[in-house]
């Protein structure tokens, strides 16, 4: 049996429909929606691996890899395992097929926690207003934390909704985002949305500490990392109320979550334990990490994927190579 000349982990339905339509009918690939670890082979199907977030590579696969594409914007992980493995593998991903999905997702759920969407929902069934109230967005203060391609399009989104916008980030590339001071910032935003690339720097940058700060009756949006926004910070800040309200589609340690979560096994972790104390939480909005995650998008993805495994398997490289620290 031949050898496949490329294996994708973590695909699912809609988008390995989509890889298949893209892919040449010469390329031998062999496609999976678990992770590396759910999958529990001892080496690599191919030479060549596909990821997204949640997958953990062995550092051993190392010796038998050529390439690693991640099809994501963020590639911290595959920086990671670069530091545990070695170079001599070369790291692509994909910088740019869904920041226009994950702003959406991030002005959804801003709007949903401002309007009480969760508890609306459930007061259907006795079509009772009280306690639901909600809040306009117009006129409301929004920092973006992170004002990279996804960052720019949450700011041109909150602005078109009349909100004020403000941005922190160390590269100030946008004409049309004021930018500021992360202490300053936080303590003029009623609304917080991280969009962040996960660094050294930024990791547990939006703390207990530094969101305490925040004005209180506060939201905070997390689209980008789950490590930037610790979330037994978040927990303690809620049950203070001084939040109102919380979105997450990202989680620490998200790669063990998430396998924990389909499969059904309780994990003996006090993030983990937080995380399932909050998920029936009214004020609480979490996603299973699907901002990325519309029809658009997915064909996008898929499209990019197929053009860095063809670019790869020609000429050894990625379109784009995921650059040193």
């Amino acid at each position: 049996m031949r050898k496949a000349d490329v294996l994708f982990y973590e695909v699912f339905k809609e988008e390995k429909e989509a890889i298949n339509y893209f892919l040449p009918k010469t390329i031998n690939a062999q496609i999976t929606s678990k992770t590396i670890q759910e999958e529990g082979a001892e080496a690599p199907g191919a030479s060549l691996i596909s990821v997204r977030t949640q997958s953990i590579i062995p550092s051993q696969w190392a010796a038998s890899l050529k390439g690693v594409l991640t099809r994501s914007t963020g590639y911290e992980h595959l920086l990671k395992y670069r530091q545990e493995a070695g170079k001599n593998v070369e790291y692509g991903y994909l910088p740019s097929y869904c920041s226009r999905a994950v702003a959406e997702q991030a002005i959804l759920i801003m709007l949903a926690l401002w309007r009480k969407l969760t508890t609306q929902q459930k007061q259907f069934e006795s079509f009772s207003r009280d306690d639901i109230t909600g809040t306009e967005c117009y006129g409301k203060n929004v920092l973006i934390v992170g004002v990279g391609r996804i960052g720019r399009e949450i700011a041109r989104m909150a602005k078109g909704l009349g909100m004020n916008v403000k941005g922190v980030d160390i590269e100030q590339r946008e004409n049309n985002v004021e930018y500021i001071s992360l202490e300053e910032g936080i303590a003029w935003a009623q609304c917080v949305v991280s969009a962040v690339p996960l660094t050294h720097e930024t990791e547990n940058m939006l703390d207990y500490s530094c969101l305490k700060n925040m004005p209180q009756g506060g939201i905070v949006v997390n689209v980008s990392r789950g490590e930037i926004t610790p979330v037994a910070g978040l927990k303690k800040l809620l049950d203070e109320e001084h939040l109102n309200g919380i979105g997450l589609d990202v989680y620490q340690n998200e790669g063990v979550l998430g396998t924990a979560l389909r499969s059904g096994t309780k994990l003996e972790d006090e993030n983990f334990a937080i995380i399932a104390s909050l998920k029936t939480n009214e004020n609480v909005i979490f996603t299973p990490h699907n901002a990325f995650n519309t029809k658009e998008s997915v064909e996008r993805k898929a499209q990019q994927s197929v053009e860095a495994v063809v670019e790869f398997l020609k000429s050894q490289s990625f379109p784009d190579t995921v650059p040193d620290e």
